[in-house]
């Protein structure tokens, strides 16, 4: 039985293996540019983000119905429970979806099939943030959240993703006022490969509620001191930055020194087909490579419940604290 664990920061879209990418490649007539699912496989080495992401949304074009998106969810909710996430906190980039012509309704609806049933089919709680693309223009995540209207029941909140270098925070200004007008939860990835200004300034322009990747936080002492006074959770996601070259072997990552430091550190896959491994892949990666023992684990995976977005359910959230008390390494 492994740890019990949330996962905080993880894309939907990210968690699409290559033997079900050939599936509904199939079944919706999309060719596909590759021989076989192994020579796919081989293409998912990348030199940095730029050549993950084109990687990543030239195999979205498989996506087309809600049957495709529940299929998805299914999938990653099976492997995720496997491996001991009992919460899961879902991105989805509708952008991504829309440009091909696929509405939103199809992608919330088919990702909800699998979200609303997935407490009884797999023991594990759910939650769907809607994410906008940075390098899209500000006009297009405002639209995006207007599209997104209609299924505000469904959607807990926002987050910013894709390519981080040259679109800062300020540009979804507008949006996030917008989104927190709604009582939308607003996260936002910052200081993966950009600079630590730009996680200040997710926290003080977009008003953000936890810090995606975050790791660049280390290169400024008092950053670091304001996120640990204010607890700003930061989803660090160690395969994937190791994958993307944000650390250039997992022994140098710099979780230990975070956790050292006080920061609220939680362990995510971020997108687990292409980085190779998924929440319990990255929490074993770490130990391992990182020689973290027993209770800096319990640490962190009581620090992925403590960030959640439960505050709606408080008794969910001491039940799931408790099983990490409890649990038995």
């Amino acid at each position: 039985m492994p740890l019990p664990k949330a996962e905080l920061h993880l894309h939907i879209e990210g968690t699409l293996e290559p033997e079900l990418a050939f599936e509904l490649a199939a079944r919706n007539g999309v060719s596909l540019p590759y021989a076989d699912t192994e020579e796919l496989r081989k293409a998912y080495d990348f030199e940095d983000l730029q050549s993950f992401l084109n990687l990543y949304y030239e195999l979205m074009a498989v996506l087309r119905t809600e049957r495709d998106f529940e299929d998805l969810a299914n999938a990653y909710l099976a492997r995720a429970a496997a491996q001991g996430v009992r919460h899961a906190e879902v991105f989805f980039d509708p952008q991504a979806h829309i440009a091909r012509g696929v509405g939103m309704g199809t992608v919330v609806e088919g990702l909800w099939r699998a979200l609303g049933e997935s407490e009884a089919r797999h023991g594990v709680s759910t939650q769907l943030i809607m994410c906008f693309l940075r390098d899209e223009s500000a006009e297009s995540a405002l639209e995006t959240l207007e599209a997104a209207k209609p299924y505000l029941d469904r959607i807990v909140g926002v987050g910013l993703d894709s390519a981080e270098v040259g679109h800062p925070p300020v540009k979804f200004r507008e949006v996030y006022e917008a989104a927190a007008a709604l009582g939308l939860r607003r996260v936002a990835h910052a200081g993966e490969e950009g600079p630590p200004e730009y996680i200040t300034e997710a926290l003080d322009v977009l008003g953000v509620e936890r810090i995606d990747h975050g790791l660049r936080c280390m290169e400024d002492a008092g950053l670091v001191e304001r996120l640990v006074r204010e607890r700003v959770p930061l989803t660090l996601c160690p395969l994937s930055n190791v994958r993307l070259r944000t650390v250039d072997v997992l022994a140098d990552h710099p979780l230990p020194a975070m956790l050292d430091a006080g920061l609220l550190c939680t362990v995510n896959s971020d997108d687990p087909a292409y980085f190779g491994g998924y929440a319990g892949d990255n929490f074993d990666a770490v130990r391992s490579a990182l020689g973290l023992g027993e209770e800096r684990l319990r640490e962190l995976a009581r620090n992925s419940f403590l960030a959640s977005f439960l505050e709606h359910d408080e008794e969910r959230r001491a039940r799931y604290l408790a099983e990490v008390d409890a649990y038995r390494f």
